[in-house]
């Protein structure tokens, strides 16, 4: 299975041409989206091209998922922590857009690994910012605490109008999914793919992965959630967080997996509809083969118009014919 890198790739592009090209004026304006909405702007003019704006869209958040500043809570801290002197945040940031960041590219460290390294981070601003809850929760759980004033179910967006919720306690979280597709074959490749999902995980060589259950109606811990929040035609994924996976560079791996697992499955549902039409139109072909191969061969003999050579009777000489 493939898992999603956590940059984007057009971005991390698109900065290092950029600081390769750090001395030449050249004017950037570019736009577009990646999956799940999430819309990106990136802004170069002449007069100053060490200066580099990148504004970013999210989706659009659900009743229950808490924003503040149109962000989700801790994404302020998130990017300071991440990016440090090297951005700053405008506000308000550009019409259209939740975020928008102004990069000095001239104060990147002059080693090119750490360089490099930097850009790769501030290509993942999308886990960043999305993933600023999940992630102040998940550091929670390493140190085995809980904030007081956390609520005992969160709601965090991650597709338009759409969110997955975390039941924080001291010794767990449990992360739960609404898993809803628009198609109906999608909705029964998903379905398959989840319970296979939950199979894969029962395997010797598994034991160590959080634990995964798939059901057809709510669980019990989303007692309290909105109503329309428990609309999911592909069931429910829970996931059951443990400390150890969270420890040491786990937190980066398992905020990124948990933010971006309904675009796994759509991704792998997918392929599996695009294999499946291959093979039948592979099948199909076959029998096509088949059938031609059955059809008889035209008969090599065929029968040909002799060329014949008339001699016109006189009428006795018919009449005598016609006797005889």
């Amino acid at each position: 299975m493939i898992l999603l890198q956590s940059h984007s790739r057009f971005l991390l592009q698109t900065l290092m041409n950029r600081v390769q090209n750090l001395e030449k004026g050249v004017e950037l304006d570019y736009h577009w989206v990646e999956f799940d909405d999430v819309r990106y702007h990136i802004q170069v003019s002449m007069k100053n091209s060490h200066v580099l704006l990148l504004s970013m869209s999210l989706p659009t958040p659900p009743p229950e998922a808490i924003f503040f500043g149109g962000l989700p809570f801790g994404a302020i801290e998130a990017i300071k922590a991440a990016y440090g002197v090297l951005v700053q945040i405008l506000d308000p940031p550009r019409d259209g857009f939740n975020l928008t960041l102004k990069l000095n590219l001239s104060k990147l460290p002059p080693d090119e690994e750490h360089r490099h390294a930097l850009l790769v981070k501030i290509a993942s601003v999308r886990e960043v910012v999305l993933g600023a809850p999940l992630r102040v929760i998940l550091k929670q759980l390493a140190s085995r605490t809980v904030a007081p004033n956390m609520d005992r179910l969160v709601a965090i967006v991650h597709r338009p109008n759409e969110s997955f919720f975390l039941v924080p306690q001291v010794g767990k979280v449990t992360v739960v999914f609404p898993m809803r597709f628009k198609d109906s074959i999608d909705i029964v490749l998903a379905t398959s793919f989840l319970q296979e999902f939950v199979e894969a995980r029962r395997t010797a060589g598994l034991n160590n992965v959080p634990s995964c259950l798939w059901s057809s109606s709510p669980p019990l811990e989303l007692k309290g959630a909105p109503g329309e929040a428990l609309l999911a035609n592909a069931g429910f994924v829970t996931f059951v967080i443990f400390p150890r996976h969270v420890e040491g560079k786990k937190l980066d791996r398992t905020v990124w997996s948990l933010s971006t697992f309904h675009a796994y499955v759509s991704y792998h549902v997918k392929c599996s509809e695009g294999f499946m039409h291959t093979r039948m139109r592979r099948r199909v072909e076959s029998l096509i083969q088949a059938l031609d191969r059955a059809k008889p061969e035209l008969e090599n003999s065929k029968k040909t118009v002799q060329s014949r050579s008339f001699k016109r009777l006189s009428l006795n000489d018919a009449r005598t014919n016609s006797k005889s």
